[in-house]
């Protein structure tokens, strides 16, 4: 099962790979099989795309040139020529082609080169529009999670409140519980 708490798919897809600044990061896209459960998990497609090889390598390459701009942007950075060069390569494939079915339901019929052309037109979206001032990374330290903080006040602090906030509110409630009395 893979995670989706970002509020756009591209940054989701980053999320495949967890705690990327830990000695052994966690990657989420293990396999062509695992990709392929990624596209049909998110929405992005309705049957599993029958990934390949070396569309999990593109795939792969994708998501860490995605990153690679976002944490430019984060962090007011010039964008890296072959971050921006791999993602509008990706951006100027065909798109995902929806249609309607009997019963008027949208079906989603892709390719993994329409998904990650899907991902590649949301990230320049982001990148390069008024959305990338609210990217924002996940304040727990093992997560490396970026979302998009369209919160109150610009004052999300976590990529999701079930996972990261609740661990990071019960670590430091039971810190104030260690402390003796009065201190």
């Amino acid at each position: 099962m893979h995670a989706f708490p970002c509020g756009t798919s591209a940054l989701d897809f980053v999320g495949t790979l967890r705690a990327r600044r830990n000695d052994e990061p966690t990657e989420k896209l293990d396999s062509p099989a695992a990709l392929d459960a990624w596209f049909t998990e998110s929405g992005l497609m309705d049957a599993d795309p029958g990934a390949k090889a070396a569309e999990l390598e593109n795939a792969v390459e994708l998501r860490e040139a995605i990153y690679a701009l976002v944490f430019a942007r984060m962090h007011g950075h010039p964008l890296p020529a072959e971050a921006v060069a791999i993602v509008n390569r990706h951006a100027a494939g065909a798109p995902i082609t929806l249609r309607l079915d009997k019963r008027g339901s949208v079906e989603r019929d892709a390719r993994i080169s329409e998904g990650l052309a899907q991902l590649a037109r949301q990230t320049v979206e982001i990148v390069g529009g008024a959305e990338g001032d609210v990217l924002r990374e996940c304040g727990r330290p093992e997560c490396t999670q970026v979302y998009l903080d369209h919160s109150r006040g610009h004052r999300r602090e976590w990529c999701s409140m079930k996972t990261c906030g609740n661990r990071m509110k019960a670590t430091a409630f039971r810190a104030r519980q260690k402390q003796p009395a009065g201190a």
